[in-house]
């Protein structure tokens, strides 16, 4: 999926002297971004509040919306490099293109994952037809320096393994939950997971101290560590933490996002992570020429161009708070 801002600001992430070393409890605000004709998603990360959770460093959460007769999603051919993008669906079908040759329709609880590295463009869009309702949410990973110039490529996992408890299951989506490791391939320690509840679950989930973690809520009413997260809003939890008391009021699902805090310091742009302000300016300046991210073969339609570079120097700094 593509940040679609038409003037996008640059986002300085990474670096570990703002993470929070004990356990808290961060409520995130969303902001509302349209993407494409029909659909609106909730942007939670990056947040004037929280760049980053471990080496997550982008979070859309967006639907349940009613496409019944609406195109739904619709993401032109763009560029990436530097990170990972996971498609997560709890509702709809999402059709996957890639300049790789990669041709795939993602549909609920089934991992898309793809590695952009040195450099890569794709396209999503709901299929022709499509099921009536469209939820989910896009999800970015920043690479580490050794290995943000490998080669781009395209993992399609469509059963992934689950942890179960008294009335929760866990889909473990990338690392490892209490010693039950995803296929998906991973260049830093890093989970996610997603979490289904039934009404009045109360359950206490197995962390790893050295992560941070921040959990998504999805749907229904739950309590993490006795905060209400309403769904598209999200829960910064902090380090330290050896285990998570939820609580759910209703049927409920939530994501659970973490991972060792990022060393590094990065400048996100547009659908770019680099390091230099050079880098960016030209990842930009081949992506509008035509050159380096190859081409998505089958979408109908243009690719997206890229917005101005901002006026102000893009300077890679640690992360906010």
């Amino acid at each position: 999926m593509s940040n679609l801002d038409l003037a996008p600001e640059p986002s300085a992430c990474g670096g570990r002297g703002f993470v929070v070393a004990e356990p808290v409890r961060e409520l995130l605000s969303p902001r509302r971004v349209k993407l494409g004709e029909s659909t609106e998603v909730r942007r939670l990360l990056p947040n004037l509040g929280r760049r980053m959770i471990g080496a997550w460093a982008f979070v859309d959460h967006y639907g349940p919306d009613d496409i019944a007769d609406e195109p739904g999603m619709q993401v032109p051919p763009h560029p990436h490099i530097g990170l990972q993008t996971v498609s997560w669906l709890h509702e709809g079908e999402v059709l996957h293109r890639d300049s790789t040759g990669s041709l795939q329709t993602i549909r609920p609880r089934q991992l898309g994952l793809m590695t952009a590295g040195r450099a890569i463009s794709h396209s999503e869009e709901s299929p022709k037809p499509h099921a009536r309702y469209l939820h989910g949410a896009q999800l970015w990973v920043a690479l580490p320096d050794e290995h943000r110039h490998t080669d781009p490529h395209f993992e399609y996992h469509a059963n992934l393994p689950t942890v179960t408890a008294p009335g929760l299951t866990a889909t473990v989506i990338l690392g490892t939950l209490d010693g039950t490791t995803s296929p998906g391939t991973t260049y830093t320690p890093l989970l996610g997971a997603d979490l289904t509840l039934a009404e009045g679950t109360r359950t206490h989930l197995p962390l790893d101290p050295d992560f941070e973690y921040g959990v998504l809520s999805m749907s229904g009413s739950v309590h993490v560590d006795g905060v209400p997260v309403t769904p598209g809003s999200m829960l910064y939890l902090g380090c330290g933490r050896t285990s998570l008391p939820l609580h759910a009021d209703s049927d409920a699902s939530i994501m659970l996002l973490g991972g060792e805090p990022f060393a590094e310091e990065l400048i996100m742009w547009w659908n770019f992570v680099g390091r230099t302000q050079e880098e960016i300016e030209g990842a930009r300046e081949e992506w509008m020429r035509g050159s380096r991210f190859g081409e998505v073969k089958g979408y109908e339609g243009d690719r997206l161009l890229a917005p101005e570079l901002p006026s102000v120097p893009l300077k890679p700094r640690g992360r906010v708070r």
